[in-house]
């Protein structure tokens, strides 16, 4: 595995086989690492990789790092993807390209009370390279990277590219505040406007609130589903 180069905030943990990076950033996290370790793995058929935060804010304000990391990776796809091909976020982590599923992130962290200052936080990311159960065309639901014009996105580069953009949308957003995260995760934004359904709800996605939380309108009601509702356990 060709080892990937990262900024000088951060520390990177290669992986191989079938260990998942985000259940080892979270261990590494739980065990007192330092934050900005990234535990990635690359391998023939799917690259995913895990960025461990150490949060100074309450949980629910913290949770803005699951949008911001899906908008890093955006970024770093739209410069090293060809031009044509489009790159779009779900609410609830999913990644879509040309329209199609093409991975999804993920995010935990050290307590679930929205109030609380967590001790650490985690997003993470896994995208297919190539598609292993089925035959392109199968299912236009879902994709793999390569089957999309990106071939020529090589996963270390990838990998390298989604920690600058991320780094730098950390400092946007630390300088800033919310607004600019807010404009750009909208502009990429996958269903808006559109009809979804989350958990036992459906309804229109009217979009978000400043928190990053999802506006759900239901006939005459709109339900607010806070991003802490995307924690894994």
């Amino acid at each position: 595995m060709t080892q990937v180069i990262l900024p000088p905030l951060m520390s990177g943990l290669a992986v191989g086989g079938a260990i998942d990076p985000f259940v080892t950033a979270c261990a590494k996290a739980s065990l007192g690492c330092d934050a900005g370790l990234m535990a990635y793995n690359i391998s023939l058929d799917r690259l995913g990789a895990a960025l461990v935060f150490a949060p100074d804010v309450r949980l629910s304000e913290a949770m803005t790092m699951l949008p911001l990391c899906g908008v890093g990776l955006q970024n770093a796809l739209g410069s090293l993807a060809p031009p044509e091909v489009a790159v779009h976020l779900g609410w609830s982590g999913d990644i879509h390209v040309n329209g199609a599923r093409c991975g999804r992130f993920r995010v935990t962290a050290s307590s679930d009370e929205s109030t609380a200052v967590p001790d650490w936080l985690v997003v993470g990311f896994e995208i297919p390279l190539l598609s292993t159960t089925r035959n392109p065309g199968d299912d236009i639901e879902a994709t793999a990277l390569y089957e999309e014009g990106c071939a020529g996105v090589e996963p270390v580069t990838l990998i390298e590219s989604w920690a600058r953009h991320t780094l730098n949308w950390i400092a946007r957003w630390e300088a800033e505040g919310s607004r600019s995260l807010h404009a750009e995760w909208r502009g990429i934004a996958q269903g808006i406007g559109e009809s979804v359904q989350f958990g036992e709800r459906s309804g229109t996605f009217l979009g978000i609130d400043e928190n990053f939380g999802m506006l759900l309108r239901e006939g005459d009601e709109t339900h607010l589903f806070p991003l802490t509702t995307l924690l894994q356990s």
